[in-house]
């Protein structure tokens, strides 16, 4: 595995995510922003934030598989939630923890939670993307 997931002393612990990756591989991979579609382009789960986070996990999963990773070599995920408050963590969590058990991974990569007005069409609520370092 190319990544160790470190919450340093004097930061405090985050169930959701650790603040630090180190990465020793020695190939980089970039997903681009995963959204909740299906395979055919569809989208999943129209205006439920769960699910759209459930599916956009479950799509980095497939995109990090295609070329030979998984969530272990996940060094940072940035996750962009179109009008984003702070209630709205409840369902970001259910989405996660749904996405988890699917995968049998806890996913908990450093990551950046931006609040954004939209994305590329209304029907998405979430866009993931991953950046992770393998052998």
């Amino acid at each position: 595995m190319a990544i160790t997931l470190v919450n340093p002393d004097g930061l405090p612990t985050v169930d959701v995510y650790r603040q630090v990756s180190i990465a020793t591989g020695s190939k980089l991979v970039f997903i681009a922003g995963q959204v909740a579609w299906d395979a055919d382009g569809g989208t999943v789960g129209a205006g439920d934030l769960a699910a759209q986070v459930e599916r956009c996990y479950l799509n980095v999963g497939t995109a990090l598989a295609g070329v030979g990773a998984s969530f272990d070599d996940v060094a940072k995920l940035t996750v962009y939630v179109v009008d984003w408050t702070p209630d709205k963590m409840p369902l970001l969590l259910e989405g996660i923890a749904r996405a988890a058990a699917r995968l049998g991974v806890t996913p908990v990569p450093p990551g950046t939670l931006i609040g954004v007005a939209a994305l590329d069409v209304p029907e998405h609520l979430v866009e993931i993307e991953a950046t992770a370092v393998v052998d």
